[in-house]
């Protein structure tokens, strides 16, 4: 079952269970999720809907900082149980061993020698992580990785 498919079923449960935090923050994801579809004009990808999931957890984090500036606790605490929701049905990220491994991995199938090879194995790491780790993460253990060679 993709992202999108969870989302719906937990809007479903979340109706059922009269529980209006939930399901307003689901209902907004998946207008966001549609909105997005309807801009390019075909389903998006599951990338794509990790992408639209990351943001709105991007939005609601900066709605909490807000809020706590602003003193607003009720708001502030809307906030993180929206991230919280959100969160949820992002991929689970690597650990810092599994990313250390995963860009070894990569350095030894494109033959990295220096950090001058960065890029190319940049380029093949990027796509296995599929969201599990920031780019700037993987950066750094790469060149950590590469200068140590």
């Amino acid at each position: 079952m993709n992202t999108k498919e969870r989302l719906q079923q937990a809007l479903k449960a979340a109706l059922r269970a009269k529980d209006e935090r939930r399901k307003a923050t689901l209902r907004t994801a998946l207008a966001e999720i549609k909105n997005a579809e309807v801009e390019r004009g075909r389903a998006l990808t599951e990338d794509e809907v990790i992408a639209v999931l990351r943001k709105q957890i991007k939005m609601r984090r900066e709605t909490l900082e807000a809020a706590e500036r602003a003193g607003r606790e009720d708001r502030a605490q809307e906030a993180r149980e929206a991230i919280a929701i959100l969160e949820a049905f992002l991929p689970q990220p690597l650990s810092s061993e599994e990313l250390e491994a995963l860009a070894q991995q990569v350095i030894e199938e494109v033959g990295a020698q220096s950090p001058r090879d960065m890029g190319k194995v940049m380029r093949e790491l990027m796509p296995r992580l599929q969201g599990r780790a920031s780019g700037s993460e993987a950066s750094q253990v790469v060149r950590r990785l590469l200068q140590s060679r």
